[in-house]
């Protein structure tokens, strides 16, 4: 980017969907559904799982947990990208834009570490049942938690005063509905190559090693599922952790292609396809994918509706 002005940067512009005026309002009111669902649907889980005693387990516990880290995660761009539409004013200011990109960070690192606890949770529970109860103890259960959450935070913050500390050229147009790494870097002055080195560190360190253990876990488990002798409890074995297994390859399938790529790679049209995907649609079918393949919780929720009724 030689030859360009490096300027005092006090705002970015999200062009989002600009190129799409006439689709504005239909946008506002897909996405509008799709945050309420998310809402709702997580919402749901959150209330089943605290209150049902049939559900007072940990892998309902980390069930609960998840459910409220998709609000989360789904809130920090989503709320945002809806003000856009319908305000059509696209600026964000610097700060704002820095704390949006730091807790995007921190709740994707702390989704790829609580599917972890989740896979370890289910490898424990269908290679180990014997001593389940007696290694996944209560506060077992809230350590892993509580690990996930806070084991990025330093190092998210460290990358985004980074990224934000370099000098920004004459354009800070972001090709992005929310403040992301590369449109970040693509508007940065200069050499990015360090920044660009320590996104993809980070990557192998809090994405590719965590799914690396994911799928360590499900070798054991399905090695281990492949030694019953009853078809009936090879399919409940399979049943207790395939609702896990599909959430961990829509999240990392889209997640691991956004961020393994450098900033002259990165496209505007295909990446905002790819960042809604793991921002707000895996959020919203979450819910969906877990109640619908699980018994226990379908028939946790009947319990409410069958009281009503009576």
């Amino acid at each position: 980017m030689e030859g360009s002005n490096v300027t005092l940067v006090v705002e970015f512009i999200l062009l989002g969907f600009i190129d799409l005026p006439s689709l504005q309002g239909f946008l506002f009111g897909i996405f509008l559904v799709i945050y309420l669902s998310i809402l709702l649907g997580n919402g749901l889980i959150i209330l089943i799982t605290k209150t049902d005693p049939s559900l007072q387990t940990p892998i309902y516990y980390f069930l609960g947990n998840f459910s409220f880290l998709e609000i989360c995660y789904a809130s920090v761009t989503v709320p945002r990208m809806l003000a856009d539409l319908w305000t059509h004013n696209r600026n964000i200011s610097l700060w704002a834009c820095a704390t949006q990109l730091c807790l995007f960070l921190i709740l994707g690192v702390t989704e790829c570490f609580l599917l972890t606890v989740m896979a370890y949770d289910r490898y424990v529970a269908i290679c180990k049942p014997l001593y389940y109860f007696l290694i996944m103890k209560h506060n077992v259960c809230v350590g892993l938690v509580v690990g996930s959450w806070i084991l990025g935070i330093p190092v998210v913050i460290g990358l985004t005063y980074q990224i934000f500390s370099l000098p920004f050229c004459d354009s800070t147009e972001l090709n992005q509905v929310f403040c992301d790494i590369y449109p970040v870097l693509q508007v940065a002055c200069g050499d990015t190559s360090m920044n660009e080195l320590s996104v993809y560190a980070d990557v192998v360190f809090f994405g590719i090693i965590p799914f690396i253990l994911i799928l360590n876990s499900y070798i054991r488990i399905i090695t281990t599922i492949l030694k019953l002798p009853s078809a009936t409890g090879r399919s409940k074995a399979f049943s207790t952790c395939s609702s896990h297994l599909i959430v961990v390859c829509l999240f990392y399938g889209s997640g691991l292609i956004e961020y393994l790529q450098s900033k002259s790679s990165y496209s505007g049209i295909r990446n905002k396809i790819f960042s809604l995907f793991y921002t707000i649609v895996t959020p919203m079918v979450n819910p969906m994918i877990y109640s619908l393949r699980n018994k226990d919780f379908i028939e946790a929720m009947r319990k409410p509706f069958s009281k009503c009724i009576r």
